[in-house]
């Protein structure tokens, strides 16, 4: 292995070992303890679990080619990966939609909010936002299966669907379609309901209490900064990777491809783990780490 494989393939293994802990330590507290049992929270923790399922689906394969200086993957593991990244990213977009919507129900009906956002409901919410990209992505999966490849070099460190379907020599108009069309559910049908629910925010908060604001904004910061990250770096990788990824220099496609996975689960447990006094004192009771951090937090 050369020197700077074996960099690439250490600095890899911290980063996996991060998001691991990091989102560990977020979903553990949640369920440890009682208090944080609500909905707001709930979906915190989905968020991790899903980070942390999206991390394992593309670490365990970069570290075991960059440690075993391979650049090969079979068809079942990359047709695996393919169904793994994509639910994961489709899960996150939908998840980040149904945190802007409690949110909204949080602000604007808070008398109300707990009959609304029951633990029924959590339940219902989370298991379609699953259900839903599963059977798109299956779909998507199904149609690209079918296809005869002619090629077997693709263009990424990782296997996405939009790779194998360049790979083929046969028509692949219905694949274009459909991937266009789950394309724009993701990166624009769901980003416009988290807008329609922030301008909802927005419209209230301009006609309560300074008060009122400030907390409407403590409570929604760390929503907010969690999916202008990943809206951003979704819409970079669409846009380049899909449509003109022979005009981008080859290492940077790589970084940019990368961070879309790799960047969420990593900073997500951070954001809300930081912004959010009631998980950040929990995680430090937990884990017994030094009360200066909620301290200095304060400052």
């Amino acid at each position: 292995m050369t020197s700077e494989r074996y960099l690439y393939g250490v600095t890899a293994f911290l980063i996996y070992l991060m998001v691991i802990l990091l989102n560990g330590a977020v979903i553990s507290t949640v369920l440890l303890h009682k208090t944080l049992q609500q909905p707001m929270y709930i979906f915190v923790s989905m968020l991790c679990i899903n980070g942390l399922y999206g991390s394992t689906a593309f670490f365990p394969s970069l570290l075991y080619n960059l440690f075993n200086n391979i650049k090969t993957i079979s068809y079942t593991g990359c047709v695996t990966q393919v169904f793994s990244l994509h639910t994961y990213a489709g899960c996150e977009m939908t998840l980040l939609t149904i945190m802007a919507f409690d949110r909204y129900v949080c602000i604007f009906n808070p008398l109300r909010y707990n009959n609304i956002m029951s633990l029924a409901t959590i339940f219902k919410l989370v298991v379609s936002a699953w259900l839903y990209t599963v059977i798109l992505v299956g779909i998507h999966l199904a149609l690209t299966i079918r296809l005869p490849l002619c090629d077997t070099v693709i263009l990424k460190v990782y296997c996405d669907n939009w790779s194998v379907v360049r790979l083929s020599c046969v028509d692949i108009t219905v694949n274009n379609v459909y991937g266009l069309f789950i394309s724009s559910t993701f990166t624009a049908v769901m980003p416009m309901l988290i807008v329609i629910s922030y301008i909802q925010i927005f419209r209230i908060c301009i006609k309560s209490t300074k008060d009122f604001r400030t907390k409407a904004l403590q409570t929604c910061s760390p929503h907010l900064i969690t999916i202008t990250n990943y809206a951003a770096n979704l819409l970079f990788e669409l846009l380049v990777y899909r449509f003109i990824p022979e005009n981008f220099n080859y290492e940077l496609r790589t970084v940019m491809s990368v961070q879309v996975i790799v960047v969420p689960p990593l900073l997500n447990p951070l954001i809300y783990g930081l912004k959010m006094k009631e998980i950040r004192v929990k995680i430090i009771q937990t884990f017994h780490l030094p009360t200066s951090i909620v301290h200095n937090r304060k400052l």
